[in-house]
């Protein structure tokens, strides 16, 4: 089956599964998030959002097909673009990193190596556009409170160290030194996590088709 990854843009923004295109986990403080959902504006935020993110940072997220199909996709931004991130208790985030949020792949799609293309296809950005490092939020128990945090296991499992250790939310970092060192890494790392890691889900009810897998879920 082919596959194709491409920008996330205003365009193909839709093309997520629908509680993540209405998520504002990242996008907006605690607080805002709150007022959001309480007024039903969640997906109107989620679009503005990435429409200044684009219009001030450039492209900040890819998304994966197979066979012309919305399989998987990532979302990273600098972090002064993520309101959530001065309220983890282990920023702030390094002033020389991009801030990797969300990662996921959708379940009827898990085991096709989509995760290795996505982590490819942010290396082979970032590092064009001169980025030193990616730093992540990592949740060390994957599936019990939040549900927009990658797990530390899969980070760990990539070639992620940690920065600043924490029970719950430890920060992790990435360097960028090599782009080609990282691509190799996270190629090797992610087809054996793919052939023998099974990642919880914490997947709320009712579940649609296309609810993703939780990589970080969203």
């Amino acid at each position: 089956m082919s596959w194709h990854v491409a920008p996330l843009n205003l365009d193909n923004l839709g093309e997520l599964p629908k509680r993540c295109r209405n998520c504002v986990y990242w996008e907006l403080s605690s607080r805002g998030a709150e007022q959001a959902d309480e007024y039903g504006t969640t997906d109107l935020e989620k679009e503005a959002w990435l429409s200044e993110v684009l219009l001030e940072w450039g492209s900040c997220g890819r998304i994966v097909h197979m066979g012309g199909v919305p399989a998987g996709y990532v979302i990273y931004a600098p972090p002064s673009a993520v309101p959530r991130a001065t309220e983890m208790p282990t920023g702030p985030v390094s002033a020389d990193a991009v801030l990797l949020t969300t990662m996921q792949i959708m379940p009827e799609f898990s085991g096709e190596g989509l995760g290795r293309m996505l982590a490819q296809a942010v290396v082979k950005d970032l590092t064009r556009r001169g980025v030193k490092a990616v730093e992540v939020f990592g949740d060390a128990r994957p599936g019990t409170e939040a549900d927009c945090v990658v797990p530390a296991e899969f980070l760990r499992a990539v070639g992620f160290k940690t920065v600043r250790p924490h029970h719950r939310w430890p920060r992790l970092r990435m360097e960028l030194r090599s782009g080609l060192e990282w691509k190799q890494g996270v190629e090797a790392a992610l087809e054996q996590l793919f052939n023998t890691v099974t990642i919880p889900v914490q997947v709320p009810a009712p579940v649609e088709r296309r609810t993703p897998v939780r990589v970080g879920q969203c």
